[in-house]
């Protein structure tokens, strides 16, 4: 089968905004390369090996290329069209896409679905958590060390974005065993599958993404914990709302822990909906939070009755720990 990939070069702060962009447009998959410059400022805490001889690939720091895949149908024109007028709004809310240029061809489904595997190898991310995916090997350093196996295809979640491995890590700092979570925006199902393995009882993954609801529910299989986590294609106010279908929700809301991977601009929609989900004194963890919008979001969850716990950071990348009062 042909697919139609258009290639976008853009800035490492505008990957989720744009990725989104090329999701909604319709990709079927989409695949992202960020600067591989051996001068770029890497997390070695854990022990993480980067080459310094070779550099990753050539392309400059801070800058990004992301590829979005179309059925042989869609016309790219279009998409352009389409999203690239989005593209260029994003300087109005203060992020930076540098000099955008788009490439379009039409490739083998094979060249795109499994070319990315060959740079995802097993990566820890924290002290007890290792992300594997499933066509490598791994041996666990210790018992202490989970490993989650994954294998994201279409969705997203890999642990290597910081966002992802900044949730995992706080997750780890928050969960003492017990607690029933929501994942919200679960994507790949990988912070659900994290906070099952350091000991969470219960969770409810929510994406609106019928291929991420897919990906998790294969993630969470591959890694046998379908008895604690429940998979559903919702958003949180829906969860909230929906009275007839609670009792199959795999949890008793309201619950201890909330966490939110997505976009800054999305966690401002449902900051309320948040507090109303959490028990007293419950935490919200809230990432996918690009620094220039720290401030907007400090400011949000305050509003809400959020007491600021924590603010934790990794490259250009927030995450609050937001505590809800007693």
């Amino acid at each position: 089968m042909l697919w139609h990939e258009l290639t976008i070069h853009t800035t490492e702060e505008a990957v989720e905004m744009i990725t989104n962009f090329l999701h909604e447009a319709g990709a079927g998959g989409v695949s992202i390369e960020e600067s591989g410059t051996v001068h770029k400022k890497r997390d070695t805490s854990l022990g993480q090996w980067f080459d310094e001889i070779v550099p990753f690939n050539n392309i400059p720091e801070g800058c990004a290329v992301i590829k979005g895949y179309f059925d042989e149908t869609v016309s790219l024109e279009s998409i352009v069209s389409e999203i690239a007028p989005r593209i260029e709004e994003l300087s109005d809310f203060g992020i930076n896409t540098g000099e955008v240029r788009y490439e379009m061809k039409t490739v083998n489904e094979e060249e795109w679905a499994t070319a990315w595997k060959q740079y995802f190898k097993p990566i820890r991310v924290s002290e007890r958590l290792t992300i594997k995916p499933t066509w490598e090997t791994y041996e666990p350093e210790s018992e202490a060390e989970s490993i989650i196996e994954l294998d994201p295809g279409m969705a997203f979640g890999t642990g290597t974005h910081p966002t992802t491995s900044l949730c995992l890590r706080t997750l780890e700092s928050v969960i003492q065993g017990g607690e029933e979570v929501i994942d919200v925006g679960t994507g790949s199902g990988i912070l659900s599958i994290g906070a099952a393995y350091l000991g969470a009882s219960r969770i409810l993954a929510l994406d609106l993404d019928p291929v991420a609801v897919s990906s998790a529910k294969e993630n969470t299989r591959l890694n046998g914990l379908e008895d604690r986590i429940t998979i559903v294609e919702s958003d949180l106010l829906s969860v909230l709302t929906d009275r007839e279908h609670k009792a199959e929700l795999g949890v008793t809301l309201p619950v201890q822990i909330v966490v939110a991977n997505i976009l800054a601009e999305v966690i401002l929609l449902f900051v309320d909906d948040v507090y109303q989900a959490l028990q007293p004194g419950g935490i919200y963890i809230a990432s996918g939070i690009y620094k220039n919008k720290e401030e907007m979001v400090d400011q949000a969850l305050k509003a809400s009755g959020f007491e600021i716990a924590d603010i934790r950071r990794e490259d250009d990348w927030v995450a609050f720990v937001a505590r809800k009062s007693e």
